[in-house]
């Protein structure tokens, strides 16, 4: 499986990325710059964490416009697996891939810590291995992770299953406490209606090896990777 990785300027999650697909997962990987105007040959598009662009105007608003976005839109609509990651959410946001808006963490502070994500949806190409009922510990590195859509829009999301992460105590409890962010529902992640782009601002490839703290970012990638085996037979 070959996977993808955006590099914009300003981003700086993209080695960790590169990192996980090459040396943890071993799998095929490049980095794809911003201003390519293809992503024909890969399998999967990570858009990394970072301040593409500096995050001037807002997150991810200057990115959706480069090159390398109109391609990847017209791979996501072929079905093509994205994920994007914090800035990478973001950005799919921004250029219409995703629902909602992010903004400024209601305490008004950058967070960088762990997570607890429940599974609100097993049955997504990045989520149908993970055992049932297993939380996901998982870290946050963001100024700007208040996610927000109106009350249809977030009773449409319900009812598709598109929510797919939740924040969570270390109990499984999903409470106002364990809202690291103020994100509406304590929503840690969201899906496109067909499944196949999903964007989280928690950073699945920091979670990846025992010495960083947590391998649970691992299940994501091998969910993706069972996922694509499972479509070639």
């Amino acid at each position: 499986m070959k996977f993808g990785v955006v590099v914009f300027p300003g981003s700086n999650c993209d080695l960790d990325a590169y990192h996980l697909v090459k040396d943890v997962i071993k799998q095929p990987v490049d980095y794809v710059w911003h201003q390519e105007e293809s992503v024909t040959g890969y399998d999967c598009i990570i858009l990394p964490g970072g301040f593409s662009y500096g995050d001037y105007l807002r997150c991810g608003a200057i990115a959706r416009f480069s090159p390398v976005m109109k391609a990847v839109k017209e791979f996501a609509l072929r079905g093509g697996l994205v994920i994007g990651i914090c800035n990478g959410f973001q950005v799919l946001v921004e250029a219409g891939l995703l629902p909602g808006a992010l903004y400024r963490n209601t305490v008004l502070q950058f967070r960088c810590q762990f997570t607890h994500l429940k599974v609100e949806n097993y049955e997504t190409p990045f989520t149908e291995t993970i055992e049932r009922g297993r939380l996901l510990k998982i870290p946050i590195a963001h100024g700007e992770g208040n996610y927000y859509v109106d009350n249809e829009t977030l009773r449409q999301l319900e009812s598709n299953g598109q929510i797919i992460f939740r924040y969570a105590t270390e109990q499984g409890e999903v409470s106002d406490t364990a809202n690291p962010n103020g994100s509406v529902y304590n929503i840690a992640g969201v899906c496109n209606a067909n499944k196949n782009v999903l964007g989280m601002m928690p950073h699945p490839e920091r979670a990846g090896e025992a010495i960083l703290g947590s391998e649970d970012g691992l299940m994501i990638f091998d969910s993706i990777l069972k996922h694509w085996e499972g479509s070639r037979l």
